[in-house]
Parts: C-alpha cells; sequence; structure tokens
C-alpha cells in the first residue's frame, strides 16, 4: 500500500478519521512511501501545524521507522506516469485537480501495482479509486 502525504499529516496530526488511517496501515502487508511524499508530508506539518522544521522532519521520519514502509526511488517511467497523471486528472484539466504531489503518489502506486491510501475525495475521482 503507498500512503499518500495526507494520511501521514492526517495520522501525526490526529485529524478526524487518523484511527481507521492507522488501522488500515496496520493491516496492510506492505507499505511504502516516496522521497516526495515524505517531503510533501513534512511541509505539510511545517505549514498546518505550525510545527518547526527539524520537528516535522523527525516526526515523518519516525512515522516511517513506525509503519516499517519502505520507500520508492522515483524513477524515469514513474515520472512518466506522473505526467500521464496530470495530463488525466491535473489541476484545471480534471475534478480530480491533482497537485504535484498527487500525481506521483497515483504514479507511484500504478507503477507498483498496489493499493493507495489516501485522505479526501480527488483519488476516488481516478482509475485508482
Amino acid at each position: 500500500m503507498f500512503v499518500d502525504a495526507s494520511v501521514v499529516v492526517a495520522i501525526l496530526k490526529q485529524e478526524e478519521g487518523w484511527r481507521t488511517f492507522a488501522a488500515r496501515l496496520s493491516e496492510a502487508s506492505k507499505v511504502y512511501v516516496s522521497p516526495l511524499s515524505i517531503w510533501e508530508s513534512v511541509l505539510g506539518l511545517v505549514k498546518e501545524a505550525k510545527i518547526p522544521f527539524e520537528d516535522a522532519e523527525a516526526l515523518v521520519d519516525g512515522f516511517v521507522k513506525e509503519v516499517n514502509a519502505q520507500t520508492i526511488q522515483i524513477s524515469a517511467s514513474i515520472g512518466r506516469e506522473a505526467l500521464i497523471a496530470s495530463r488525466l486528472y491535473g489541476r484545471n484539466r480534471h475534478p480530480a485537480d491533482l497537485n504535484f504531489g498527487d500525481c506521483f503518489a497515483y504514479a507511484c502506486a500504478k507503477a507498483y501495482r498496489i493499493p493507495l491510501l489516501y485522505k479526501g475525495d480527488d483519488f476516488a475521482q481516478t482509475d485508482l479509486a
């Protein structure tokens, strides 16, 4: 299961529904993140929770270790898949309105043929729903 940054932030901030996400992660046989989803999670905590950068980085690193997530390397084929996601579902092109990080989360899940765990309804409007 690939974990979108929205889920990492929701769990770490204990937003509504965070326990459901935590339970889903605990049931997953394998959990994946990418350098981009880690980056987006750290910046989300800095911006939304007003957590100092170093503290946010430590929280996200701790989360990745806690869930025993493997880090997916961003390859050329994942980059190509992210471009396809942007063309099909990207901002100002589709109601899913996927941003940069979303397109790469989509691409990682698609390339590895694994489920995508996310918060919100943006990915629900794609073929990964």
